[in-house]
């Protein structure tokens, strides 16, 4: 497919929110202060290896983040966004606050990143660091996701696990909820970014979860949550109301909606929150788990 100015514009986020510096920059304050307090009063634990890659790594925060399979909380594996390019988990650290507050221990991992790598390697990076997960909590989780995160979110579900590893339980990530995610990524191959993709259609199409089939054993038990800002464009509600009409006709629950007045980085903000309506449903989600 050749570049498409008209869908290049739709997964511009950064243009259609010429503010967009001023909420990474409290991303990364909120984060840092969230770390520096969690490490004080022992309920982190920083910098756990997965994979021998700097970046395969992640932090854990929350009552059993230091627990090495003694915990027996609920547990949320959030994957950060940054379009598969882009920033890390030190960005984020603040979102677990919310969802801590309840007593859910949530892990936020690294991954690689594009064009060092192609994005089925990330896919595999976020499997690898789950199973990571499960070998250290000997626990199923639930997932979230921003953006690229919300697609490796709905990797993540759509994973069948006994096939991957027949150590794990089919059950490893039944539940998530994916904010603002991309879930077919043909278009990607239209716009400015895929010169750090390299996507071709067979390896589009093979790393769309939209257009995946799902093994029977893994649609019965998934359910997943997929939320949109009322400002993002046209593009981003029809890759949310995708997946919920694919994978809702091989059975799994999957719906899809608006956040009115949030864009691509504000939607984010009610994670951090621990009465928000967002925090409630992850918590009850990583209690499904």
């Amino acid at each position: 497919m050749s570049f498409d100015p008209h869908i290049d514009k739709e997964y511009d986020n950064r243009a259609r929110v010429p503010e967009h510096p001023v909420h990474i920059a409290r991303w990364q304050t909120d984060a840092q202060a969230y770390r520096e307090e969690t490490v004080a009063s022992g309920q982190s634990l920083l910098g756990l290896s997965y994979g021998p890659h700097e970046r395969q790594a992640m932090d854990l925060f929350g009552p059993d983040a230091r627990a090495d399979q003694g915990g027996r909380g609920p547990i949320l594996l959030f994957i950060h966004g940054g379009y598969w390019r882009g920033l890390d988990r030190s960005f984020f650290s603040h979102l677990a606050k919310g969802l801590n507050a309840h007593g859910v221990t949530v892990a936020i991992p690294s991954y690689r990143l594009c064009p060092a790598v192609g994005i089925q390697d990330i896919i595999d990076d976020l499997r690898s660091a789950a199973r990571a997960l499960y070998t250290r909590t000997r626990r199923p989780m639930a997932v979230a996701g921003h953006s690229a995160g919300g697609h490796l979110t709905a990797c993540l579900l759509g994973t069948d696990w006994q096939a991957y590893d027949a150590s794990l339980p089919n059950n490893l990530t039944t539940k998530g909820y994916s904010i603002s995610g991309l879930f077919d990524l043909l278009p990607m191959m239209q716009t400015v970014m895929n010169a750090d993709f390299k996507l071709d259609a067979p390896e589009a199409k093979c790393v769309s979860p939209a257009l995946w089939t799902l093994p029977a054993s893994v649609a019965s038990h998934l359910v997943m949550d997929a939320v949109v800002g009322g400002d993002e464009s046209d593009e981003y509600f029809r890759q949310s109301a995708l997946i919920a009409d694919v994978w809702g006709k091989q059975g799994a629950k999957v719906s899809w909606s608006k956040h009115p007045d949030t864009n691509h980085f504000t939607i984010l903000a009610p994670m951090s929150e621990p009465d928000s309506a967002m925090t409630a449903r992850l918590v009850e989600l990583a209690q499904q788990a």
